[in-house]
């Protein structure tokens, strides 16, 4: 096994089993609450944008409810935003004067998520900007996404980007030492030639390493949401991270190398349509729906990391709430179908899905059927079967009507005499998990 592929696999032993996390993007962006990229998106200067730091309050701010709420729905995980693309900083860098402790908060709201999810039990991680639109040694002029991408006033003639990744480097490097354990590090992004060499990454990632050599590191150091990057090869280099980010977006058939190996991978999703909060968005995924994603992501071998926008206040929205509680009911009950599964290697079945942890394989129907439930080419392969929520027997059926499919294997969920004559609905209409016992 390549080195780097073989460091890769045991930092990511936890994530592989955890395979839920909580993302939370938070900022000044959310006073105007038109999403995080609103800077870029409207062209904002730096007069226009920054006096948002002077409203910034964060007076609810309470992460140890968000900490709560993350367990409550089955969450292992969890990432803050630190530092955005606006430049804006939640911790107290001695690097920049733009941050949460000069704000009328003046608070360490880093700090504060950090000690919250800790004292949960949950993984921590914090997401960094290696673009800084604020930065006056950053390119402004002609640069893709920066707000004064059209202001030839904002010429780069005098701008030094060495100058730049040395306060790069030194704002990483107080979060890496002044705020103990971490557990991942989720840098956003590369574009364009804005990627690999131009970061520096090799240094960067020999210096992370030096300092938390256990971090898991996401693949935007030479990746981004449009290409995952030389992860995805048989020789990634030091820099490829140790897991794929795609975003918005679950991979048709999951992430495996050139070689067919999976790789570690999480699909980064919101859970309406924004990732910072965006007060006229109320177009929410339901529980149903994120539950579906969520085996989805483990079917194909990765992980659903799930996006919550706080608004200017430090408040998860209601409806991301109340959302995440009916997740956290469905996950107390089959959450043994979700952490340390993975790919089944088996085709999806047309009822619903199958994650798999070693001879345990479960069946996630999510769709009523006619008749019985199908198990493709499984007959004499199943020891016994349980209904997960509650642990009750299911019967494997031999009815009269299926003995010409005798290559399969079919169950109803009610077994009881005569039951096979008729449709049921599904015990669990957001998903109703079976787990099957294969022989060995």
């Amino acid at each position: 096994m390549n080195k780097v592929v073989e460091e890769r696999t045991k930092r990511t032993e936890w994530y592989r089993d955890a395979r839920f996390g909580m993302f939370i993007h938070w900022g000044l962006y959310s006073i105007p609450a038109r999403g995080e990229w609103l800077r870029s998106r409207e062209e904002l200067t730096k007069e226009e944008y920054e006096p948002f730091m002077d409203e910034f309050y964060a007076e609810d701010y309470n992460p140890r409810e968000w900490a709560k709420l993350a367990k409550e729905a089955g969450m292992k995980y969890a990432v803050l935003t630190a530092k955005h693309h606006d430049g804006f900083c939640l911790y107290d860098t001695k690097l920049t004067d733009f941050k949460s402790t000069n704000a009328p908060c003046k608070r360490d709201l880093v700090q504060e998520f950090l000690d919250a999810f800790r004292a949960e039990g949950i993984k921590v991680g914090l997401y960094f900007s290696v673009i800084d639109w604020r930065h006056p040694d950053y390119p402004h002029y002609g640069d893709m996404h920066h707000p004064m991408r059209n202001h030839p006033e904002c010429s780069n003639e005098n701008r030094n980007f060495d100058r730049y990744l040395e306060f790069m480097f030194g704002q990483i490097k107080e979060l890496l030492t002044n705020y103990g354990k971490l557990d991942l590090m989720w840098f956003d992004f590369s574009y364009g030639n804005m990627k690999c060499d131009t970061w520096k990454a090799d240094k960067l990632i020999e210096m992370v390493r030096s300092i938390q050599p256990w971090l898991i590191i996401d693949n935007r150091l030479e990746g981004s949401a449009e290409d995952a990057g030389s992860i995805r090869t048989l020789n990634p280099t030091p820099y490829s991270g140790d897991f794929a980010s795609p975003e918005q977006m679950i991979p048709p058939a999951g992430l495996r190398d050139e070689g067919g190996n999976p790789i570690p991978w999480e699909a980064c999703i919101t859970l309406n349509n924004h990732w910072g909060y965006a007060s006229a968005d109320h177009h929410y995924k339901s529980a149903k729906m994120v539950i579906h994603m969520l085996v989805e992501c483990v079917s194909k071998g990765g992980n659903l990391l799930l996006n919550v926008g706080p608004d200017a206040k430090g408040n998860i929205p209601e409806e991301s709430v109340k959302i995440l509680q009916e997740v956290g009911c469905w996950m107390k009950k089959n959450h043994r179908s979700i952490y340390g599964c993975g790919y089944a290697e088996l085709p999806k079945p047309e009822w619903g899905r199958f994650t798999r942890n070693g001879n345990k394989l479960y069946a996630h129907v999510m769709e009523e059927q006619v008749g019985a439930i199908c198990l493709e080419n499984m007959a004499g392969k199943i020891e016994k079967m349980r209904l997960v929520s509650d642990n009750s027997e299911i019967k494997e059926t031999f009815f009269w009507n299926l003995k010409e499919y005798a290559e399969n294997a079919f169950f109803f969920f009610d077994s009881t005499p005569h039951a096979e004559m008729d449709c049921y609905p599904l015990p669990d209409e957001n998903d109703t998990v079976v787990e099957i016992f294969l022989k060995e």
